[in-house]
């Protein structure tokens, strides 16, 4: 069974989403709080407790003639908490989504799928325990020691990928609880796996493209990541020329103020340079953390939509402590317009990150939310 009448899907999830906001929200869902270990594999698995999770790995390719291409696959799950005590199997006790793109400088604006579906009939899922999430023929999953695999056939291409860690997770925020706003009940458990190696194959009408590059991949769960005050965020995933990772994120008001944010700088091997802010984490990596006052974004140019009309600041100069960081974009046009399926429009697209000096640092990709209208999780 091939899953494409998407936006009957999103109609399904609205009445579901208008049906939890009647109830009055019975259902307690738990917390996310700091001093929770994570554990791997386990924790690479799903969190059906809580009200949001997602899987999110976006990367850079090439081709055989060495053409760039920026890559994203997301798999979303989401315990909408109605109706739980009915016993048919056709309530929609989860229901997952997916989003995959491919940035490709040649055709100029982003090639796009969705997907959505409730769990459930071997159709759709994410087990518990270990990596393997799925809505029909979209999959990713975990197939060996630090090896993932995903494929996904959309109607405008096809991507086959098989993506090697070099290094262990990097946990995010205080070992991976990290905090999205002032009260530290909005937060995630967060952590990410940069530096991924990615072969493989794209497909895109009847060219078919031998492919490798380098990846990151975002694992993140939660019941309440953002407060009243936000209404979006910024998102900066990069992986170092060098072998390090850098993530920054912001918060922002309904005036684009920024609301809270955050940064981690890790590097490749043991930190040698005597800096005591910086240590190791959990999982042996050289990291640093840094606190919303350490982290600013200044928007540098901006691009309009021709078809919402959104505009979105897709170049910036971005501090992280006493670093000013300069983010480009591959393209411009990375809009995905993903309301047939999780509701929102967003800006997701493969960037550069630049020293002050203009010196290539890393490539990565870049999140832009809420530029339309409130992201609603």
């Amino acid at each position: 069974m091939k899953i494409r009448a998407v936006p009957a899907l999103a109609v399904l999830w609205g009445m579901l989403a208008g049906a939890a906001c009647a109830a009055g929200s019975t259902l307690i869902y738990p917390e996310v709080v700091a001093g929770h270990v994570l554990q791997f594999p386990r924790d690479e698995g799903s969190h059906p407790a809580f009200r949001t999770e997602w899987w999110y790995i976006t990367g850079w390719l090439e081709d055989e003639q060495g053409a760039p291409l920026g890559f994203q696959v997301t798999f979303f799950r989401s315990r909408p908490g109605v109706d739980e005590a009915n016993p048919s199997r056709f309530a929609a006790r989860q229901v997952l989504f997916a989003h995959a793109a491919i940035s490709d400088p040649r055709v100029g604006r982003l090639l796009r799928d969705e997907r959505a579906a409730r769990e459930g009939f071997g159709l759709a899922g994410a087990s518990q325990g270990d990596l393997a999430v799925a809505i029909d023929d979209w999959w990713l999953r975990r197939t060996g020691d630090q090896v993932y695999r995903t494929e996904v056939t959309g109607a405008q291409f096809t991507l086959q990928l098989e993506l090697r860690a070099t290094s262990p997770p990097l946990l995010q925020g205080q070992q991976g609880f990290s905090q999205k706003g002032p009260e530290r009940r909005s937060a995630s458990y967060y952590y990410s796996q940069p530096q991924l190696r990615v072969s493989g194959h794209l497909v895109v009408g009847a060219h078919r493209y031998r492919v490798r590059g380098s990846a990151w991949l975002d694992h993140e769960w939660s019941s309440s990541i953002m407060d009243e005050q936000a209404r979006g965020w910024d998102w900066l995933g990069v992986n170092l020329e060098r072998g390090g990772a850098l993530m920054a994120f912001r918060m922002r008001t309904a005036g684009g103020a920024q609301h809270w944010a955050a940064a981690t700088v890790s590097s490749a091997a043991s930190n040698g340079s005597g800096d005591e802010s910086a240590g190791n984490d959990d999982t042996g990596r050289a990291a640093r953390s840094f606190s919303p006052g350490e982290v600013e974004w200044i928007p540098l140019r901006r691009w309009l939509s021709p078809r919402t009309g959104i505009e979105y600041p897709v170049e910036w100069l971005v501090r992280v402590g006493d670093r000013k960081l300069r983010v480009r974009p591959l393209m411009d046009d990375q809009e995905n317009d993903a309301s047939g399926s999780t509701g929102t429009v967003y800006w997701e697209g493969a960037v550069r990150l630049y020293d002050e000096r203009e010196r290539l640092l890393g490539r990565g990709y870049l999140e832009l939310t809420g530029y339309g209208a409130r992201v609603r999780l």
